[in-house]
């Protein structure tokens, strides 16, 4: 270094000359930044005035709009306290507002617009309050409907919000102005003031570190080097004074004794690894053992990690070297284990007696590998083991790094002595094998002279065998020529009986050929109606899906009319509306009848058996046909014998169409008199010729007898026929296709079965249906064939009375005005008979319900006082049923109480369940939830807890939500709830999140800790923005959560009486109106995006106009490619609905492609179809579409299905 040169007195100068410098720098810092500190302190104080300032007026503006809203819907005018203390505030929020910011001009600016906006809207409130005063409600709804108040709502919000963020740009300007500011401050007071001392400090250690340190490090090396440390040294120095020089010759002192040192130390290692090989092979006699050791001592010792052994040897009288023995090698097919000379590196060695040394080896060469990997080896070593100039053996090694000279010299040396050892190895076995083999050529020569002789014995006997043998083979010569002339005669006889087979096989040839040529002929036509069969399937399902496609369209389009949602059809319009749905739904079933004719004309429609109690299976008849018999005056009764067995064991569906073609022809055909369906034990009545029913144990007939015009003899035959009727004449009277009775009869063959007709003209008919009835092991054997899946989904029933009360489990029949009823719906028969016994022992009466369609039925036609609801059911599950009883205004005030396997108490109550039990559960368990169930139902007014630290909003939400049926407590403290709860039973609780001795987040938390609060429905109603985190965290904990808005109140008068079980219909006329307003609009659906994938635009528009009632987003594309391009460019798609037949790519394959993409693989993919062939839904499933539903497309079950996956 340069001031190496310098004097001391110079350094020590110019060091304290530094110090001084740094700290009158440090002195002008701090007073300048001590100014900006304080002036960006100022500015901050009057931006967080104004901000303040904006938030109070927004509050106020709030308490404006709560206040006129809550009078305007209740009419109370304890509702305008709110109302009347924000409006003086409003002005003295904009008069300190303008004096705050009166150096911005774009603020004072915008102020202007606020307040001019807030003037305009103040006085359209003041007209609104007027009107409900002076004209009531309707005319205030009609105003609020008429008038921009929404419109200057949002514009006031708007330019608050601008204000604001300008507000919170100025302060985040000056917060970094003043952070800046105080960390110089404080970075001048940390550092500043310490580093003049510390430089100082430093200058001295300089100067003394720069002479006594080098010279302490010389003196401790040369006190190491005189204990013998010869790995000391001095550091390096640049210096160019005498410590530099010094510094220089000592280290070249030590290199030359270290060198001297290495030379001894690798003489000294070189002559005691010599003498330890030479001792450690003395008395060795085994070649293998010797080559192993050898490579197991040396190998570590010269720092390689893999060798081999070679051996010399003869073969052919030619030298060969074959491997003995290897250390950590690896053998390979590539790589030989035995060598010639010349032949490799190792032939090569062996032929020049030289070693060879290979460096940079290829990485295919050989690789050196452990268990945790493998790596080429640098440097390989190819040594010959001499004895007497003659190669006794070659040894190789591969290692890591290179070979060092000693190494070298050592490997060359000890190779003598391994040729030593192994040539007297060699010796001594060649000596032992020359002993062995005369041993044992000693024994071999004893073993065959004794050999010899058992032979010589052996050959005596058999000559006096074969003297016997000869005189036995003379007789039997003789007896053979008497047995030769016997042969000769038969030959003939089987020469003339061969004649005769042969032409009698090329007569059967000729017939096999003709019989050929027919079966060919055959094939070929068998072919021919096959191709026919499959040209005819696939026109019917793609006419069905031509048909299907528009009416699709014209159904959804013609029920969203007749809905009239918007209330702008007249009576007529929507009259006609309900005729266009009612035609559409008549052709819908036209075609199911006609896809059900092809399935059974092609084989493809088979029976899937189940066990169903006669009641159950009845019921729908029941509720089908009770309304037409009524309509037409006509007395209608379905009779159960009392001999019947308890259930059946059938095909449902399949026999159901049977029943219900019969029965709609009975209905058709009768004008007066009655129509009755009777089930008995039929032991006579069916054709004698049909073996399955002759040898049936029990068969079962259905009887469909009406009083009706009835069919002539010679028509009783044709009517069975496709397409044939009793009157086909264009003047008939009676409409319809003529298909029903045709596809009754091939069902009919399927269940092995028959039917009869019994008829007279003007008498009236009786079609009597016999099924044999197999055993369940039986019926399971029959279910193996061909099972076409249903072309639609089929809604199941409704249980209603039968005339035979006996066979009823439930309490239907039984149940009185005033009774508590519950509806219990579960497809375990056992399991629901234990809850009905247990609903009866809790005065319940119970009914009962198998399948998620009967029991929405059932819920609709008793009104049950609560549910029972099983998740895991047949048809639809119980999260559908849930979510459609909560969407009903007619069923949402039922308790539900929900019973699965799975987790779901979160989800269940969330969606409006009182309770939630998981399977399986105990009898105590189910005792406490129906207890439970009947104080709830007991309790006429429920109660609901509203927390809430503004009185007046307190006041306005009591208004809101008070009726006779619910009696409110409200509380300002969240130790106030807890205290209440503790003490009181509440269905419900409303709290906001501000509250003034803890937040709505440690409330909650609380409140579920209480056992009072487990369950207990806790609805958030704030005006604070949510963070993502806080609205996660209250979506776990809270059953609902409702930010403070313009329709906020409206919802949360929906919500509470959701969770309070309210009865809409008991509701005052202003608040019903607004649920029912409210519920047209769906909040799980709302702003979700949807895309649609359709070829046809037809369809595409009816979905659309549906979705869009909803306030959903729809996107659509026309064919899969597009829809996937959509996706793509759209990834926050919440559900798609994909259509299946389309051009190009079809639905089976787009979803395919977009399940394909690990972005979608979860999300909802509803496939729509119109084509309703076999194995549609499973094609569907297994491409990855999460549900199916068929056109034309039910709306309700097309909207619960996207509720259902949308809340997943």
């Amino acid at each position: 270094m340069v001031n190496n040169n310098f004097k001391i007195g110079t350094k020590i100068g110019a060091g304290f000359a530094l110090g001084l410098s740094i700290l009158a720098t440090l002195g002008f810092i701090s007073y300048r930044t001590t100014n900006n500190l304080i002036d960006n302190s100022r500015w901050q104080a009057h931006t967080y005035r104004v901000i303040g300032e904006l938030n109070d007026l927004i509050t106020n503006i709030q308490d404006i709009e709560i206040g006129q809203r809550g009078y305007i819907i209740t009419g109370d005018k304890n509702a305008l306290l709110s109302y009347n203390n924000a409006l003086p505030n409003v002005d003295k929020n904009i008069k300190n507002l303008r004096s705050l910011i009166s150096d911005n001009s774009l603020q004072q600016n915008r102020l202007d617009n606020l307040k001019a906006t807030i003037d305009e809207r103040q006085s359209i409130v003041q007209k609104r309050i007027a009107l409900r005063e002076d004209q009531g409600f309707d005319a205030a709804r009609q105003q609020i409907q008429q008038d921009n108040g929404r419109v200057l709502l949002d514009r006031i919000r708007r330019i608050a919000t601008e204000m604001e963020a300008e507000e919170v740009r100025l302060l985040k300007k000056r917060t970094d102005k003043t952070e800046i500011a105080a960390q110089e401050a404080t970075d001048t007071i940390i550092y500043g003031i310490p580093l003049a001392f510390l430089l100082l400090t430093l200058i001295g250690i300089y100067l003394t570190k720069n002479i006594s340190q080098p010279l302490g490090e010389i003196s401790q090396a040369t006190e190491k080097l005189a204990e013998g440390d010869l790995s000391v040294s001095v550091p390096v120095s640049k210096r160019r004074d005498e410590i530099g020089i010094l510094t220089h010759a000592f280290n070249q002192m030590i290199a030359n004794l270290r060198e001297t040192n290495l030379r001894n130390n690798e003489q000294n290692w070189l002559k005691s690894n010599l003498a330890r090989f030479s001792q450690m092979l003395q008395g060795q006699r085994n070649l293998q053992n010797v080559a192993r050791m050898i490579l197991a001592e040396l190998a570590p010792l010269v720092g390689a990690q893999q060798g081999v052994f070679y051996l010399m040897d003869f073969e052919n009288e030619q030298p060969l070297l074959k491997l003995l023995s290897s250390y950590a090698y690896q053998e390979r097919k590539s790589l030989s284990n035995r060598f010639r000379f010349g032949e490799g590196l190792v032939g090569q060695c062996a032929l020049e007696k030289q070693k060879i040394i290979l460096t940079d080896v290829p990485s295919d060469y050989i690789r050196i590998s452990s268990g945790l990997g493998d790596a080429k080896p640098l440097n390989i070593i190819v040594l010959p083991v001499l004895f007497e100039d003659e190669v006794i053996a070659v040894m190789e090694l591969a290692s890591f790094q290179i070979f060092s000279e000693i190494h070298l010299i050592f490997l060359d040396q000890v190779s003598a002595t391994f040729g030593v050892v192994l040539s007297a190895i060699s010796a001594d076995i060649r000596t032992q094998e020359l002993l062995e083999e005369s041993q044992q050529l000693t024994q071999q020569l004893q073993l065959q002279q004794q050999e010899l002789t058992q032979k010589n014995q052996r050959l005596e006997q058999q000559s006096q065998e074969l003297q016997t043998s000869e005189e036995i083979l003379k007789q039997q010569q003789q007896e053979l020529e008497e047995s030769n002339e016997e042969l000769q005669q038969l030959n003939t006889e089987l020469e003339e009986k061969a004649e005769l087979l042969s032409n009698k096989n090329k007569e059967v040839e000729r017939k096999n050929n003709e019989i050929e040529h027919a079966r060919m002929s055959l094939e070929e036509k068998a072919e021919q109606l096959e191709l026919s069969s499959k040209y005819k399937s696939e026109f019917l399902a793609n006419m069905s899906h031509e048909l299907r496609t528009p009416l699709n369209s014209l159904l959804i389009l013609a029920k969203m009319l007749a809905d009239n949602v918007e209330g702008n059809l007249s009576h007529k319009q929507i009259e006609y509306s309900e005729t266009i749905y009612s035609s559409g739904n008549d052709l819908l079933s036209l075609i199911n009848d006609i896809l059900d004719l092809a399935k059974i004309e092609s084989g493809t429609m088979s029976i899937n058996m189940v066990q169903l109690p006669f009641p159950d299976f009845c019921e729908p008849l029941e509720r089908t046909f009770r309304q037409v018999a009524i309509d037409k005056g006509l007395n209608f009764t379905i009779e159960l014998e009392p001999e019947l067995p308890s259930t059946i064991y059938t095909d449902v569906k399949r026999l159901q169409q049977i029943l219900k073609n019969l029965l709609a022809n009975a209905f058709k055909f009768t004008e007066k008199g009655e129509v009755s369906l009777k089930i008995f034990l039929a032991k006579q009545g069916w054709s004698f010729d049909r073996q399955t029913l002759n040898q049936a144990e029990t068969v079962i007939g259905f009887a469909v007898k009406d009083t009706g015009i009835g069919i002539a003899p010679e028509k009783q035959k044709i009517i069975f026929e496709a397409f044939q009727q009793a009157d086909g004449t264009t003047s008939r009277k009676f409409g319809g296709t003529g298909l029903g009775l045709s596809i009754s009869r091939e069902i009919t063959r399927l269940f092995d079965g028959e039917i009869k007709l019994v008829s007279q003209p003007g008498e009236g008919s009786t079609f009597t249906l016999y099924l044999p009835q197999v055993n369940r092991v039986e019926g399971q054997g029959r279910q193996g064939r061909k099972i076409a899946p249903p072309t639609s989904p089929t809604p199941s029933s409704p249980h209603t009375p039968l005339t035979s009360p006996t066979l009823v489990i439930d309490d239907r029949n039984n149940i009185q005005p005033g009774d508590r009823t519950l509806l219990i719906v579960e497809d375990d028969t056992k399991f629901a008979r234990i809850l009905l016994d247990m609903a009866r022992q809790c005065d319940f009466k119970g009914i009962l319900a198998h399948s998620g369609n009967t029991g929405l039925v059932l819920a609709q036609e008793y009104q049950p006082t609560a549910i029972l609801l099983d998740i895991h059911l047949p048809g639809i599950d119980g999260w559908t049923v849930l979510d459609r009883l909560k969407h009903d205004g007619n069923t949402r005030h039922i308790p539900v109480h929900v019973m699965t396997i799975e987790e779901g108490k979160q989800r269940s109550l969330q969606q409006g369940a009182i309770a939630y039990l998981q399977k399986p559960i105990s009898s105590e368990a189910l005792h406490k939830s129906l207890t439970k169930i009947k104080g709830f139902v007991e309790r006429q007014v429920k109660n609901l807890l509203i927390v809430e630290d503004n009185e007046n909003q307190r006041k306005s939400l009591v208004a809101l939500i008070g009726n006779g049926d619910v009696a409110t407590t409200a509380v300002s403290t969240g130790s106030e709830a807890l205290s209440a709860i503790a003490n009181e039973q509440f269905d419900c609780v409303v709290l906001d999140l501000g509250l003034p001795d803890m937040s709505g987040f440690e409330l909650i938390e609380q409140i579920k800790q209480l056992p009072n609060g487990e369950a207990l429905p806790i609805i958030v109603y704030t005006a604070r923005e949510l963070t993502r985190s806080e609205d996660t965290q209250l979506q776990r904990i809270a059953e609902t959560v409702i930010v403070k808005d313009v329709r906020s109140p409206e919802r949360l008068l929906d919500e509470t009486a959701l969770f309070l079980h309210r009865i809409q219909a008991n509701l005052p006329a202003p608040k019903r109106q607004i649920l029912e307003q409210l519920q047209t609009s769906d909040t799980l659906l709302v702003d979700k995006k949807v895309l649609i994938i359709d070829d046809d635009v037809r369809n595409i528009f009816a979905l659309t106009s549906l979705l869009e009632r909803y306030q959903m987003q729809v996107l659509y594309a026309e064919n899969g490619s597009d829809g996937i391009a959509v996706l793509e460019n759209n990834p926050d798609v919440n559900a798609i609905l994909m259509d299946i037949m389309m051009p190009g790519m079809d639905g089976y394959e787009t979803t395919r492609r977009i399940r394909a993409n690990l972005n979608f693989k979860s999300l909802p993919i509803i496939a729509l179809t119109a084509k309703a062939m076999q194995g549609d839904r499973e094609k569907c499933i297994e491409a990855g579409a999460s549900d199916y539903i068929t056109k034309p497309v039910d709306t309700e079950q097309l909207l619960s299905l996207l509720r259902v996956w949308l809340y997943r």
